[in-house]
């Protein structure tokens, strides 16, 4: 059937008042006004727009691509429960570590219970996450800093002792510091330390923790882990790593990219927990965010080094090695 000039009159002006509506946001008023058109008229004009084409409506939902992620790594990953958050498109890298931190905020709000001890390794992105925090009292919690920070930058700055205190303020918790090397220069001298009462009492409580928080270090991370950036390790310690194979670490643990850490000589001379801890806690929160930390991630997953995820949906597509089209 032909269409007729009344019929392209009424297209002209279906797409001149779609135009006015979903371009430049007029209300129907406005345009009524504008055209000289009644409201009605105005109505009938944008259903026409939308039942033969000339305008078409796409809802971009913002939980439908996590959910697909989040399916897709619990098939690639049957021991993981994955939180994959979304994130502006376009939108720079420090962006997704806030929507994140935000996101972890939020779980931890809802996760944590009265008389749990928390398992805690500080960096870049826990110090994010502490400060998205809803306060929140939870009676008898523990925190309990997973490894050392006896640098002389972040001992005078505060960095490493604001991020736990922060997490125990927040929830009227009790904070445990452990004050002891990042790294020892000599792995006898770690154990001689692990020997004293008062660190025991630390190792103790990290052994005895129901729920572990960190992320996974990345030397070569956009946003930088922090013990690759502030002076921890020296360039003969980042050659040797690089040489060893080592992908990445967890509380200053490092583990290779099948997820093994054994037999790396710089663990031995590390304050953070053997990485067993993270397979045997009741629940393993790692917070990843970013596309350098990819290689660390994949690497940490095939330890099954963590038995939750919360990351972003771009740093989420990239792991599973998938492109937005």
């Amino acid at each position: 059937m032909l269409r007729g000039v009344n019929d392209a009159i009424t297209d002209t002006q279906a797409a001149r008042v779609a135009r006015l509506y979903y371009v430049q946001g007029l209300t129907t008023d406005a345009i009524a006004r504008e055209l000289g058109l009644s409201r009605p008229k105005v109505s009938r004009l944008l259903s026409h727009a939308r039942r033969t084409g000339l305008v078409e409506i796409r809802i971009h939902d913002p939980q439908a691509q996590p959910q697909s992620l989040e399916a897709q790594l619990r098939a690639a990953y049957p021991f993981l429960t994955p939180h994959v958050v979304s994130v502006p498109p376009g939108s720079p890298e420090s962006v997704w570590l806030e929507r994140v931190s935000v996101a972890s905020a939020t779980l931890l709000g809802q996760t944590l219970r009265p008389g749990q001890t928390v398992g805690l390794a500080w960096g870049t992105t826990l110090d994010a996450v502490s400060r998205c925090l809803t306060p929140r009292h939870i009676p008898d919690l523990q925190f309990v800093q997973l490894n050392g920070s006896a640098n002389a930058r972040d001992f005078m700055s505060g960095f490493v002792t604001d991020t736990v205190t922060r997490f125990a303020s927040n929830y009227g918790a009790r904070a445990h510091l452990f004050p002891v090397p990042t790294f020892f220069d000599d792995p006898a001298t770690r154990q001689a330390m692990w020997r004293e009462r008062s660190v025991r009492h630390v190792l103790d409580l990290q052994e005895g923790a129901d729920v572990l928080l960190y992320s996974v270090g990345a030397a070569g991370a956009n946003l930088p882990s922090h013990v690759y950036v502030a002076g921890y390790l020296d360039p003969a310690d980042q050659q040797a790593l690089t040489e060893q194979g080592v992908a990445g670490d967890i509380a200053t643990v490092f583990f290779r990219a099948d997820g093994t850490f054994g037999g790396i000589p710089m663990n031995a001379r590390s304050s953070g927990p053997d990485l067993t801890l993270t397979q045997r806690a009741t629940q393993s929160i790692c917070i990843v965010s970013g596309l350098g930390k990819v290689q660390a991630l994949r690497a940490a997953l095939a330890g099954e080094l963590m038995n939750t995820l919360i990351v972003d949906e771009i740093t989420a597509r990239d792991l599973l090695g998938t492109h937005a089209t």
